[in-house]
C-alpha cells in the first residue's frame, strides 16, 4: 500500500498529533508499505519557525525511509484570527507539496485543520484515489464548547465545512470511542465509513526504567519526588489548577512538579509560578521523543489533564500513554473516557477538573504511598500491552482497509464539490 499523510503537524514539533502520526508512518514503514507524508515547515507550538526552516517555499527530506515534502506556512501561536490565517495558508501550500508526492493508493489526511479535507478532496480527483479523513478533534465543536469563537455566520460555514468534509472523505477515521459515537450518531455519518485507529505507545521506547540519577542531578531535582508533566502546554487543559495545587503543597518539600513541554499557555503559567511565588515547580523546553523515556524514569507519578467541556470527555490524551508503558502511576484530571480507561485498569487516580485541592491530595497520596504507586504503574503497563502497542493498532486498522467495504477503489462521492 502507498499511504500519503497530509498533515499540518509532524516532527520535529513535539505533541500529540505529531506523535500518533510518526508512530503510524513508521509501524506502516517497517510493515512494508510505502509512506509519503505532506507537511508544514515545523513553528508549533510558538508560532516561530525551528533554526534552518522559513526561508523557501518547499524543502524535501527523508527520515527513516519516509520521504516528506514540507511547504512554507504562516506561523501563528494561540488562537482567534491568526490561527485561521494559520490553517488556511497551510491548506493552500499544501497543493505545492502534494504536487511533489507520488500518486498514492489513499491520502490520510489530519484534521483539525478542518480545512484540509478541501485539499484532499481536489487532490482525489486527480489522482482517483480516496481519501481518509482522521479525526483527533471534533471540530468546529471543540471550538463552540471551548469559547474561542461565539456562534455566528463563520461558525455555520464551519459546521457547513464539516458536513461536506465527512460527505465527501471516502473513509471517516475516529482515534478516540466518544468521536467515533459522535461520527455514528450526532453527525451521521454512515457506519460503513467509519474507521477507528485510537491513540497507541510504543511500549519499547517507553517502558520501565531504574531513574536516571545524572538528569535529576541535571535539573537540580536530587532528593526530591518528581511529579510529572510531559507534553503540550494548552488551555485546554487547566493547567494553572496543577500550579494552585502545588502551592498547597509548598509544606511539603520533597514534592516537585515538572513540566516539560511548551505552548501557547506557557507563559501564562511561568507568571503564575512568579505570582504564586512557587519553588517546587520547574518548566523545561520540550525534548525530542527519544528522550522523554529518561524524564519519566525520575517521576513518582505522571499527570494528565483536560478541562472540563463536552468535546473533551470524549478524547483520550496521547500523554496518557507513554506514562503508563513506562509503568507510572498516572492522576488524570478530567471527565468521560479517559477518566473510565484509567478507573477501570485501575491505573491511577481520577480527579475532577477545575479542584486544585482534589489535585493536591491525589499527589500527597501517592507520594506517601510507594506501594500503591507501583501497583497502579503495573496495571498501566499490562493494559497498553494488551490494548495500546502501536504495533498491533495500526496492524488492526489495516487490516480494516483490506476488508470487503474497505477495499477497491472507492470514489463513488468523488463527483462534484
Amino acid at each position: 500500500m502507498k499511504l500519503l499523510i497530509l498533515t499540518q503537524y509532524f516532527p520535529p514539533e513535539i505533541g500529540g498529533p505529531q506523535t500518533r502520526l510518526q508512530s503510524l508512518a513508521a509501524e506502516l514503514t517497517r510493515l512494508g508499505h510505502e509512506i509519503e507524508v505532506v507537511t508544514g515547515f515545523p513553528n508549533y507550538p510558538r508560532g516561530k519557525f525551528f533554526p534552518g526552516y522559513g526561508r523557501n517555499l518547499y524543502r524535501r527530506e527523508v527520515l527513516s525511509g519516509v520521504v516528506i515534502h514540507r511547504v512554507w506556512l504562516l506561523p501563528a501561536m494561540g488562537g482567534g484570527f491568526q490561527r485561521m490565517l494559520n490553517y488556511a495558508s497551510f491548506t493552500l501550500m499544501a497543493g505545492l507539496g502534494l504536487c511533489m508526492a507520488k500518486r498514492p493508493d489513499y491520502i490520510f489526511v489530519e484534521s483539525p485543520p478542518l480545512f484540509l479535507s478541501i485539499a484532499a478532496y481536489f487532490a482525489g480527483l486527480i489522482w482517483r484515489v480516496p481519501f481518509i479523513f482522521n479525526v483527533a478533534d471534533l471540530w468546529p465543536d471543540a471550538i463552540v464548547d471551548g469559547g474561542f469563537l461565539q456562534d455566528g455566520l463563520f461558525m455555520r460555514l464551519l459546521f457547513g465545512m464539516e458536513r461536506w468534509s465527512y460527505r465527501k472523505a471516502s473513509y471517516v477515521n475516529a482515534v478516540t470511542e466518544g468521536i467515533r459515537q459522535a461520527l455514528l450518531t450526532k453527525k451521521n455519518v454512515p457506519p460503513e465509513k467509519v474507521l477507528f485507529l485510537p491513540n497507541g505507545v510504543d511500549t519499547n521506547l517507553y517502558r520501565p526504567r531504574t531513574c536516571d540519577e545524572s538528569l535529576k542531578r541535571e535539573l537540580g531535582l536530587l532528593g526530591k519526588k518528581v511529579v510529572l508533566w510531559a507534553g503540550t502546554l494548552g488551555y485546554s487543559h487547566g493547567l494553572e489548577y496543577i500550579l494552585r495545587a502545588a502551592k498547597l503543597l509548598e509544606g511539603e518539600p520533597e514534592i516537585h512538579f515538572l513540566f516539560v513541554g511548551d505552548g501557547s499557555a506557557r507563559p501564562e503559567l511561568e507568571q503564575l509560578r512568579a505570582t504564586l511565588n512557587l519553588s517546587n515547580v520547574t518548566f523545561c523546553n520540550p525534548v525530542p521523543m527519544e528522550r522523554l523515556p529518561a524524564y519519566f524514569s525520575i517521576a513518582e507519578c505522571s499527570l494528565a489533564s483536560l478541562t472540563a467541556t463536552a468535546v473533551n470527555e470524549g478524547a483520550r490524551p496521547s500523554k496518557i500513554f507513554p506514562a503508563m508503558a513506562s509503568g507510572k502511576a498516572l492522576i488524570f484530571i478530567g471527565k468521560g473516557e479517559a477518566a473510565r480507561l484509567v478507573q477501570e485498569a485501575n491505573a491511577g487516580v481520577v480527579v475532577e477538573p477545575g479542584n486544585a485541592q482534589a489535585i493536591a491530595d491525589a499527589v500527597s497520596q501517592l507520594i506517601k504511598n510507594p506501594s500503591l504507586v507501583r501497583e497502579l504503574g503495573t496495571n498501566g503497563r499490562s493494559l497498553v500491552e494488551k490494548n495500546f502497542q502501536w504495533q498491533v493498532l495500526i496492524d488492526r486498522w489495516v487490516s480494516q482497509l483490506d476488508q470487503p467495504q474497505f477495499s477497491g477503489n472507492p470514489i463513488s462521492d468523488h463527483t462534484g464539490v
